[in-house]
């Protein structure tokens, strides 16, 4: 049994990235730095919005942050922050995003911004709003005209339409009535907010440079790269405030039941380099290597990776194991997002093109090949077909995670449950169509027993690709072009 060659993407589809800084000299190339650490939480489109105290201006394009923005565009940018302030001081909010609700267009670039009766405000968003088609339908209903296809609008449009209702706080109000994964950043005239969603699914920390610029991102990478001290995270159902009182605090709506954060972040989206819910995303991710060492041990002569989201996780195995770690799959690092190709061999040629097997280091060994997940299995394939053909005698194919088998709604571009290979397949099933000699994926009691901690209890995690059971309901014919007419 061979699997179709898909003209999708398979390979898990990030989240995005967000970023806030005030009170810093450059804010918007701070923001820029920032946003290059995040870079691998979404390639789509980037932006970056400043403040001269009177007005916002931002500077937004598709593509990765590197590409976006030139010298001359950074420095323009904080010349219109440090009119803002005395001491040539000012802030910045930024973004990278990958879709997961409206289409990848210029028109849904982040930040977005507008203009209220009480000044101007630009925002950026991480997660998904399960429920933005329901409010946008009432907001339209109202009224309210929309610009673009995305949900990160229809929480603008709720903060004007609370604020015409003259709520004492309209941010808070708007955000209680939003159901679904939402780390956001707000920039405003005077000052700039933070804000989680009561579920925590999504993270958001804050921190501090030795200069005394105040900083929230979505990792703490983030701060790392601009040498800031990590503070805390945002808690979930929280809104910060950061001016030159420093930061401030207020709390919204009511806590749900359990916590919903997402255990994807510590398999695949966050960067290594990062803490995430309490703990560092390298140790847990060889942890779950271990785990499946523990799991699935096999008679092999090498371990090795599956470029580059396995690296630590085979790492991990290696060292359980006791197996040599061996880097005999090696990416090529010039080859961005191929182009859909027209024939089934030129496909495969992509995969080539962006792929090398080092044939002298695996012709007539066993090799454990650990990746971190299976989405299609369609690529995983061909990585498969590339190493019988450089004469790998054995392939055990060892995943850090269990099988995906639900979509996600909460800012995971997870394909329909249709186009997931482990809904329609047992293991023994995807072992087959893969052309491995054995298969395992990590258990989802490995998982939560290596990513949980003392501030992040197993039950806090949210698990519906794996298990099914979302936190919160959610209609599942939701998808990213919900809002298309």
């Amino acid at each position: 049994m061979r699997l179709p060659i898909l003209t999708e993407p398979d390979r898990p589809r990030e989240a995005c990235g967000v970023f806030a800084t005030w009170n810093h000299p450059e804010p918007a190339r701070a923001a820029y730095y920032g946003l290059f650490a995040l870079q691998h939480r979404g390639q789509e489109s980037a932006g970056i919005a400043t403040t001269n105290g009177r007005e916002i201006t931002r500077h937004t394009g598709m593509g990765l942050v590197s590409q976006v923005f030139s010298a001359d565009d950074l420095e323009r940018l904080d010349e219109y922050a440090r009119q803002a302030r005395p001491d040539d001081r000012g802030s910045a909010i930024g973004h990278n995003r990958y879709s997961t609700t409206g289409s990848s267009s210029e028109d849904n670039a982040q930040p977005m911004q507008c203009l209220f009766a009480s000044g101007p405000m630009a925002i950026a968003h991480n997660g998904n709003v399960v429920n933005a088609h329901l409010l946008r339908g009432e907001l339209e209903a109202r009224g309210h005209i929309f610009h673009t296809t995305s949900d990160t609008e229809v929480v603008l449009q709720l903060i004007a339409d609370a604020a015409s209702d003259q709520s004492d706080d309209p941010l808070g109000a708007a955000l209680q009535q939003l159901r679904g994964a939402f780390s956001l950043v707000f920039l405003f005239d005077d000052h700039v907010e933070v804000a989680r969603d009561p579920w925590g699914w999504r993270p958001l920390v804050l921190g501090q440079d030795k200069d005394g610029a105040l900083i929230a991102a979505s990792e703490t990478v983030a701060l790392d790269v601009l040498g800031a001290e990590f503070i805390r995270e945002v808690e979930p159902g929280e809104i910060v405030r950061l001016d030159d009182t420093g930061f401030s605090s207020r709390h919204y709506g009511e806590a749900p039941a359990t916590r919903a954060h997402c255990v994807f972040e510590h398999v695949y989206f966050a960067s290594p380099a990062s803490r995430v819910f309490g703990k560092s995303v390298q140790v847990v991710r060889e942890e779950l290597g271990r785990r499946l060492a523990q799991e699935a041990p096999v008679a092999a002569d090498l371990v090795t990776p599956m470029p580059d989201s396995g690296r630590s996780a085979a790492t991990g195995y290696a060292r359980e194991s006791g197996l040599p770690y061996r880097e005999v799959i090696i990416p090529n690092r010039y080859v961005g997002r191929t182009f859909i190709k027209p024939t089934d061999e030129e496909r495969r040629a992509a995969v080539r093109l962006k792929l090398n097997i080092i044939s002298d280091a695996v012709a007539g060994k066993r090799v454990i090949v650990v990746d971190d997940s299976i989405v299609r299995g369609t690529t995983t394939r061909l990585k498969m077909d590339q190493l019988r053909e450089a004469g790998v005698a054995e392939i055990h194919l060892r995943i850090s995670c269990p099988p995906i088998q639900n979509p996600c709604y909460f800012g995971v571009d997870f394909a329909q449950r249709d186009r997931l290979i482990a809904a329609q397949h047992n293991v023994e099933e995807i072992r087959t169509m893969l052309g491995v000699d054995s298969l395992h994926f990590l258990t989802l009691a490995g998982l939560l027993a290596n990513a949980s901690s003392d501030q992040t209890p197993a039950e806090d995690f949210c698990t519906a690709c794996y298990s099914g059971n979302y936190p919160i309901p959610v209609d599942g014919k939701l998808n990213k072009e919900i809002f298309h007419r």
